[in-house]
């Protein structure tokens, strides 16, 4: 559920932000961190992407600091889903998933910034405010390989297997990787265990994986290098 957060004397001088993580004590150091800022304060925060949709509508926050890992729908689909607001507030990712893989999927999906949760806290704290101020934030050896991607005459294929990926395909791919079993995929996805075994279809498809134990090992080995 939504947590609003109590003003005070000063909000109106700052830019409110709103806080998207299932991690009860990211969200409080988050609070704590952004609330220390005389520019910047939180305004409320949800655990999962359901209310944060909700809670974001009610409270028209200036911008968004959101996880890709939630319960439900992930941080992707809530970005998404973000984008059909009037004017859909800036939105930073923070994640634990490596920026390689995750960063330009979720700039595609509307997010203005990305920044891996091992990184400082004054790292987080300026790229949210480059995101308030209307600008791109990735580090720098993603910006180098998104100017190297444009530069580079494309091919018909991807560049990596894993990127001909969908975000869902890519989404089940890191948690069959992380040990679940499709029912409990499709549990935590809130989709029909057929639609999560039509995905892993597609995907030992794309990868060319053999079978299923093919798939899992796979999975397991990608998830170990992103950690």
């Amino acid at each position: 559920m939504t947590e609003e957060h109590p003003a005070s004397p000063f909000t109106a001088l700052r830019r409110r932000i709103y806080v998207v993580d299932d991690h009860a004590l990211v969200r409080e150091g988050l609070a704590s961190l952004i609330d220390q800022q005389p520019d910047l304060c939180v305004c409320a925060e949800a655990s999962d992407a359901g209310h944060a949709y909700d809670g974001i509508v009610a409270t028209t926050p200036d911008a968004v600091i959101v996880d890709l890992s939630l319960k439900g729908d992930s941080g992707l689909d809530l970005i998404k889903r973000l984008q059909s607001l009037a004017g859909p507030p800036p939105v930073l990712v923070l994640s634990m998933h490596d920026e390689a893989i995750y960063a330009e999927r979720a700039l595609r999906a509307g997010a203005l910034g990305y920044v891996m949760k091992r990184e400082t806290s004054g790292r987080v704290i300026d790229a949210l405010r480059r995101i308030l101020a209307g600008q791109v934030y990735v580090s720098a050896p993603i910006a180098a390989q998104a100017a190297e991607r444009f530069l580079r005459t494309r091919t018909a294929s991807p560049s990596s297997p894993i990127d001909s990926l969908t975000d869902r395909e890519i989404e089940i791919f890191r948690l069959i990787g992380q040990g679940l079993e499709n029912r409990r995929i499709a549990e935590d996805l809130h989709l029909s265990l057929k639609t999560v075994q039509t995905h892993c279809a597609h995907i030992k498809e794309k990868l060319g994986y053999e079978n299923a134990t093919v798939l899992m090992s796979e999975a397991v080995r990608w998830v170990e290098r992103q950690a």
